[in-house]
């Protein structure tokens, strides 16, 4: 049987890699730093950037506004990659659920 769920067949749903992954592949290793050197230069304690590497825990506001001024980047930028990957799996977990929601006419 073959699926029709895009989400299933969509290639782009396939990888879907969370902001801590993101984390680690774009900034820790080519920095070359270390969870507890990052985590002690943003003031936070190394379980909890820990965690979100493991994906045990979500990036909070309050950790995207530490990691946006340390790696001087946009605020908000950490909560994107958070929501994108919760609204992904969040899609998966719908299975096809959206596709029979009419939407409500203008």
């Amino acid at each position: 049987m073959t699926s029709k769920s895009p989400t299933i067949t969509d290639p782009r749903w396939l990888e879907n890699e969370h902001a801590g992954q993101l984390l680690v592949a774009e900034f820790l290793e080519p920095e070359d730093l270390s969870v507890e050197q990052l985590a002690g230069d943003v003031g936070v304690a190394p379980e909890r950037i820990a965690a979100v590497i493991d994906g045990a825990r979500p990036i909070d506001a309050e950790l995207d506004l530490r990691l946006a001024r340390y790696f001087r980047l946009s605020e908000g930028f950490f909560l994107r990659l958070q929501d994108r990957y919760e609204i992904v799996e969040a899609k998966r977990a719908l299975n096809g659920e959206l596709d029979r929601i009419v939407p409500r006419a203008a």
